[in-house]
């Protein structure tokens, strides 16, 4: 876990679904966590469920908001997906890999970043990460309380 870069903004990009839908990561309304990852990144893949699990714990307090970072995008996410049945995860896709460009130009994924409601951000955890567990939430909610 990382708080080096707390304070920076979450970036005013807009990410896509397989549907055309737009996601303005920059102008959401209340608590973000940012998770950039890939079909490829094994690491990723097994914290997908353990987000879709936080993000049902913490439902009405965090957004929990997946990018892919796949370069083929939908062709790779959707089945990804469906073959998830994930609850709380929406699929979206970035596959000109803007955000990994600005956040991780080394390439580390997974990384989740989380903003708070003003848009700054609190924390990042490079690489994997148990997301699925009650500690997982405890900490998210504790980084977002007033210092």
């Amino acid at each position: 876990m990382e708080r080096r870069f707390a304070g920076t903004p979450i970036p005013a990009i807009t990410v896509t679904d397989a549907a055309g839908r737009k996601l303005d990561l920059g102008a959401q309304d209340g608590p973000v966590l940012l998770n950039l990852w890939a079909t490829w990144c094994p690491p990723c893949v097994k914290e997908m469920p353990q987000l879709d699990a936080l993000a049902g714990m913490l439902e009405g307090e965090v957004r929990v908001v997946t990018v892919s970072q796949d370069i083929r995008g939908a062709e790779l996410v959707t089945p990804f997906f469906a073959k998830g049945k994930f609850q709380h995860l929406e699929p979206w896709l970035d596959t000109g890999t803007q955000l990994s460009a600005q956040f991780t130009p080394d390439g580390i994924l997974p990384l989740t970043i989380l903003f708070d409601a003003s848009g700054k951000e609190v924390l990042r955890v490079p690489g994997g990460y148990d997301w699925g567990s009650p500690e997982a939430a405890a900490m998210v909610r504790d980084a977002l309380k007033p210092a």
